[in-house]
């Protein structure tokens, strides 16, 4: 009987010593984390409703604008890539200067229908792709809030791409 259970402890001990190493709890769900925050986050128009303006005077230019401030569920997303989908509004076609819109050009910020929260300036990472009015499009980018620029929206997607 000795004889078999010494070496089958033997190669029970040899072979634990061998077994792949494993990542304590506490740095599998870090890694976990790092990679789920890498993945762009699919911001809705709904989430970017989390803002409230005031009226601020602006004396550079003599006049009352809106001043927002962010919600939380808002101030959580600045500096993260997300990805956000809308209709395109051209701004300025030789400068390559476009807005995402919650809405189509009919009921956008710029004719009355709807509120700041509801347009993103798009800033792209390459100015080659030109645009029509209306297009629907996802585009990804860099998240940024905007407060204090008064000749700058105030949700703008840095380093935009468009998606296929």
């Amino acid at each position: 009987m000795n004889r078999i259970v010494i070496p089958f402890l033997f190669v029970l001990f040899v072979a634990s010593a061998f077994r792949p190493a494993t990542l304590p709890v506490e740095q599998i769900s870090t890694n976990a984390a790092i990679l789920h925050a890498a993945e762009p986050v699919k911001l809705s128009w709904e989430i970017l409703r989390d803002v409230t303006f005031k009226k601020k005077w602006y004396a550079e230019e003599s006049v009352y604008m809106l001043y927002p401030t962010f919600g939380q569920s808002v101030q959580k997303l600045s500096g993260k890539t997300v990805d956000l989908t809308g209709y395109i509004l051209p701004v300025d076609l030789e400068s390559n200067t476009y807005v995402l819109s919650a809405f189509p050009y009919s009921a956008c910020f710029f004719c009355g229908g709807a509120g700041p929260e509801s347009v993103v300036s798009l800033k792209f990472k390459k100015t080659d792709k030109k645009f029509k009015t209306d297009e629907r499009h996802t585009f990804r980018g860099t998240f940024k809030l905007n407060a204090d620029n008064i000749y700058e929206l105030n949700y703008i997607l840095a380093d935009a791409e468009i998606l296929p």
